[in-house]
């Protein structure tokens, strides 16, 4: 892939009445050399902002980690990659995909570009939001052109802090099943020794889903403990899921799994 088709303009928002085009400049070029800048005065009272163009994809990708949230005359900006019309969108079924989870509410598509930008160049990211709400489903996705950069991403950014949680990462090996309207179809349920085989043993975490009432932290606990010993349990009643962390990848792989309690019929996977 040519880096020409990388994108280089970054948005630049929230700034101060006082902000000017050379003043912009002076600051992003010290990351690199910028191409230009457009300053949008909106006569309707909002803020101004800008659109700062870059010669090279990487020092717009380190300008967006660095500056964003930084102060330039007394505001804390806002800056993201600027939008990319939807009919330029690439295929990107054979790039390299990461898994994103534990993602605070308020993260956004851009806040996720900005913080995975320096390991690499990104090909796509998304988070991935409840169609019926809007709302941020607290997991996402981002692709790499670069294995490598995929890899990269995967290891030092697992437990670093994104917003107010730590976040997750690992390789996104399946697109989240689509919304039933039942559970009474044709679809096919994994047995649990076809979810153990598709998964990494160095896993340590299992999802459970599908749990419509009464999802507790301590109904998690005393369905899942006697598989292991439980590290930690995150509990998402409003949504159905749980995550159960075991302190070995060895635990919850025994020859049976909770497939289904208080009446509900769940799906476990690991991650």
């Amino acid at each position: 892939m040519m880096e020409d088709d990388q994108p280089r303009t970054l948005y630049v928002g929230n700034l101060s009445r006082d902000v000017t085009e050379p003043l912009i400049l002076q600051v992003f070029q010290q990351i690199g050399p910028c191409k230009s800048c457009k300053m949008i005065v909106d006569t309707a009272g909002n803020d101004p902002y800008c659109f700062v163009e870059f010669y090279d994809h990487r020092h717009a990708a380190a300008s967006l980690a660095a500056m964003n949230g930084r102060k330039i005359m007394g505001k804390e900006v806002k800056v993201n990659w600027a939008t990319t019309p939807t009919s330029q969108k690439k295929d990107t079924s054979n790039h390299f995909h990461v898994f994103v989870g534990d993602l605070s509410p308020e993260i956004t598509t851009e806040d996720v570009k900005a913080a995975f930008g320096p390991f690499g160049r990104i090909s796509d990211a998304r988070v991935v939001k409840d169609m019926a709400t809007g709302k941020s489903k607290g997991y996402g996705f981002v692709s790499f052109f670069n294995k490598w950069d995929a890899e990269n991403a995967i290891q030092h950014m697992g437990g670093q802090w994104l917003g107010g949680r730590q976040i997750r990462t690992n390789w996104a090996t399946r697109k989240p099943p689509a919304p039933k309207t039942t559970y009474e179809n044709n679809s096919k349920h994994l047995s649990f020794d076809e979810v153990v085989s598709q998964s990494s043993p160095s896993n340590c975490t299992v999802y459970c889903g599908g749990v419509s009432t009464g999802l507790t932290e301590q109904l998690m606990r005393q369905t899942f403990s006697p598989f292991g010993q439980i590290m930690e349990v995150r509990v998402f009643p409003d949504k159905g899921y749980s995550f159960v962390r075991y302190f070995w990848s060895g635990s919850g792989r025994g020859e049976s799994s909770p497939a289904g309690f208080q009446g509900h019929l769940n799906k476990t996977y690991f991650f």
